[in-house]
């Protein structure tokens, strides 16, 4: 409950800032509107004034989260088996090295234009690309975890005859189980962010971006924009504090429920 109390506490203070910036003129309403006009418009963009044709918000919504947890199962579906054989089979690793460092730091907006010409801005533009983002998050936190496994605990499974398959199901998997956890977690942030910044760049028939790039176009409809992006944020926090505290219960016999990214 103080945990709750404390961060009401700040979101009322940056609202109480932000209110007295536009009161006070710091802030030019046209390109930043007070929340007293943003959060009104964001209850409003799921009633049926915003909800018209190419401008129905919550059908882009839906739209988005669809894309954001079609990629999230793929990205684990990727990631996970990949991390657990780079992490328990050396050679490989090695061999592997050089692409995944080489591939890790390209930003996944640069390749918008090659993922375009090669299948089109459809919503499989939005999964390879968020897919891309996202595996890295959970590829090294299992990696990671694997290298963190106490050898006396691998020794213990050799010593009763188990093979390589059965240590790792054993022994490997239940102790990288939090870390990959955790890689989830951070992934699913990004790819809700990579989503909507492809929705938006690339355009699209739906979508949360598609929705907020319409706005934009022209309109001048700052307080429908910030709108929009107070509800992301919103998803975005409400996600993650699910992903933590299904953490908690899943992972409650295990004191360190995450690794670093």
């Amino acid at each position: 409950m103080k945990r709750f109390i404390r961060g009401l506490l700040g979101i009322v203070i940056v609202l109480g800032l932000w209110q007295l910036g536009s009161f006070t003129g710091l802030f030019d309403p046209t390109y930043i509107p007070p929340p007293s006009t943003v959060l009104p418009r964001a209850l409003q963009l799921f009633t049926s004034e915003y909800n018209n044709g190419q401008d129905e918000f919550v059908r882009d919504l839906v739209a988005t989260m669809l894309t954001w947890f079609v990629t999230l199962l793929i990205a684990i579906g990727i990631a996970v088996p990949l991390g657990l054989l780079l992490g328990s089979v050396p050679s490989v690793r090695v061999a592997t090295r050089v692409i995944v460092e080489f591939l890790r730091p390209i930003p996944s907006v640069a390749l918008i234009p090659l993922v375009i010409v090669l299948i089109g801005s459809g919503p499989e533009a939005k999964i390879v690309l968020a897919t891309y983002a996202a595996i890295w998050q959970i590829l090294f936190n299992t990696i990671y975890a694997l290298d963190e496994i106490d050898p006396l605990q691998l020794d213990t499974a050799r010593s009763f005859g188990f093979g390589k398959v059965r240590t790792m199901f054993t022994v490997g998997l239940p102790h990288a189980a939090p870390f990959v956890f955790t890689g989830v977690r951070l992934a699913s942030a990004v790819i809700l962010v990579v989503v909507i910044s492809t929705e938006y760049l690339a355009g699209g028939a739906v979508g949360a971006g598609t929705f907020t790039l319409a706005w934009a176009s022209g309109s001048g409809r700052q307080d429908v924009i910030l709108a929009v992006t107070v509800l992301v944020g919103l998803v975005g926090c409400l996600i993650d504090t699910g992903f933590v505290r299904l953490q908690r219960t899943l992972f409650r016999w295990n004191q360190t429920t995450g690794a670093p990214a």
